[in-house]
């Protein structure tokens, strides 16, 4: 198994530090404000990851932690008049349910930073002891930067180059413009701890550190967190961290892309901005999934007018195609005996793909094939009937397995099939009674031999995406998903 590491620049060959075990801590959310999709992307993304590392046989400890106080839930929390604390108790309450709607499993750990006071308060001490932190006159605390030699080396940048990037403003008692803040003193009506320097609460890069090393010890397998961590937060958490142990923190960083709409970065001051909610109102989770799947993980993901209809055409292919399948090989069982080289490669297929930096995308571009060929066994001749059953019943049970490990496929076909339809039918202005209405009179112009208006009538509801298919047990009708132009 190889993963792209942003600490080397390359593909490498993934080799835990102890074999059979992995460790693996991803920055979690900060519950300032109601979840959104960017946050559902980076959910979905280390979720897949840790479940495939433990279909790989891994003994995973997955950490996914909460940032419970910050300045912008400090604002939040005071502009509604609740204490901070409270208030972040009720959106990590959101958080969790909105991540439960679309499937992601809770890691294995989820610490919150306001449960790790006493131990980032221990871990900045023990940094100003070695000389790579100081306290400044107002209680604050801040990282020296130049005291750490190696810092840079995430965002391969040289101090010089990172200096370009900061604001040159310095706050009171701070030495060089980089040094980024261990812990931050109090002020008025802002929630605190008390510390040996005062009255204050945590910087926001050393939660990570604290709550990382506390989990998962002082050097782990991997880090992960959106592309937009890498510096200043990933950087700086890698320095403290090293800074304080002298050992190696985290040893593979994965980092995911982000997601803009029609090219911009998506944000609530452009008005592109969607809640998971709003997302889970529009679309089945298991869209949104494929969605957040499609798109290799390291890469930015752009949504579009289409890129949700394109989903739901895609699931809507396969969720169908699976109930025709599991109502043809009812009452048989998977014959792992028999040969059958498309089916025999599925695993293969999947693993290698996986196995290459977590290819998703490789993995759903996969299935378009292996699902025509499941649709082209159930066209089958009475004598080859209960052999092509068994080869669907095979086929059916690798698509789920690993569907379980991208969170894809564990619904109800039926209900999925028919609630598709009825969201369809209802965004087209149009009833199940009236379609059944239309069928029922095209069928009456064909016993009249009046084609022309059976042809009409077919392509009136085909205007609308209704498809009419006729056959010896009569005449059922489907939908078809038109995009935007």
């Amino acid at each position: 198994m190889k993963i792209y590491n942003s600490l080397t620049g390359k593909k490498e060959e993934f080799i835990p530090l102890n074999e059979g075990k992995v460790n693996m801590y991803a920055c979690g959310i900060t519950v300032y404000d109601a979840c959104h999709i960017g946050h559902a992307l980076q959910a979905i993304v280390y979720d897949v990851i840790s479940r495939y590392l433990r279909y790989k046989g891994y003994d995973v400890t997955y950490v996914r932690n909460y940032t419970d106080v910050d300045d912008k839930i400090i604002a939040r929390a005071n502009s509604e008049g609740v204490n901070a604390i409270e208030y972040s108790k009720r959106k990590i309450a959101e958080a969790e349910e909105d991540l439960h709607a679309i499937g992601v499993r809770d890691a294995d750990k989820k610490p919150k930073a306001t449960e790790y006071i006493d131990k980032i308060i221990a871990f900045v001490d023990g940094l100003i002891k070695k000389g790579h932190a100081y306290p400044t006159e107002n209680g604050d605390v801040f990282f020296d930067v130049l005291s750490f030699k190696d810092y840079g080396k995430l965002s391969n940048k040289t101090v010089e180059d990172l200096r370009k990037g900061v604001r040159k403003e310095i706050a009171p008692g701070k030495r060089n413009d980089l040094d980024f803040a261990l812990w931050k003193s109090a002020k008025p009506g802002e929630i605190s701890w008390e510390s040996p320097w005062g009255a204050g609460r945590p910087g926001w890069h050393i939660e990570c550190s604290a709550m990382s090393i506390d989990t998962l010890g002082e050097t782990f397998d991997i880090h992960g967190g959106g592309r937009d961590l890498i510096f200043p937060h990933h950087e700086n958490e890698i320095a403290q961290s090293e800074a304080l142990t002298g050992k190696p923190f985290a040893r593979y960083w994965i980092h995911n892309g982000l997601i803009t709409v029609n090219g911009q970065k998506m944000s609530k001051s452009l008005g592109n901005s969607m809640t998971i909610r709003e997302a889970l109102a529009l679309y089945n989770s298991d869209v949104i999934r494929y969605v957040m799947l499609s798109n290799h993980y390291s890469s930015n993901l752009d949504i579009n007018n289409n890129t949700f209809t394109i989903a739901e055409k895609h699931m809507y292919y396969f969720y169908s195609s699976l109930l025709n399948m599991d109502a043809f090989a009812e009452g048989f069982s998977a014959d792992d005996s028999a040969p059958d080289e498309i089916i025999d490669s599925i695993e293969e297929k999947f693993v290698n793909s996986m196995d290459d930096n977590f290819n998703t995308s490789a993995v759903l571009a996969e299935l378009f094939p292996l699902f025509k060929y499941g649709n082209s066994l159930l066209k089958c001749k009475k004598n080859v009937r209960e052999e092509n059953a068994k080869k669907i019943a095979k086929l059916v049970k690798a698509v789920r397995r690993h569907g379980e490990v991208l969170g894809l496929f564990e619904q109800n076909p039926a209900e999925f099939v028919e609630a598709m339809k009825d969201k369809y039918i209802k965004a087209i202005g149009i009833t199940k009674d009236e379609i059944e209405t239309e069928i029922a009179l095209r069928a009456s112009a064909k016993s009249e031999k009046n084609y022309a208006e059976a042809d009409a009538i077919r392509e009136r509801l085909s205007a609308k995406g209704i498809i009419i298919m006729d056959s010896s047990l009569g005449t059922t009708w489907d939908i078809e998903f038109k995009t935007v132009e």
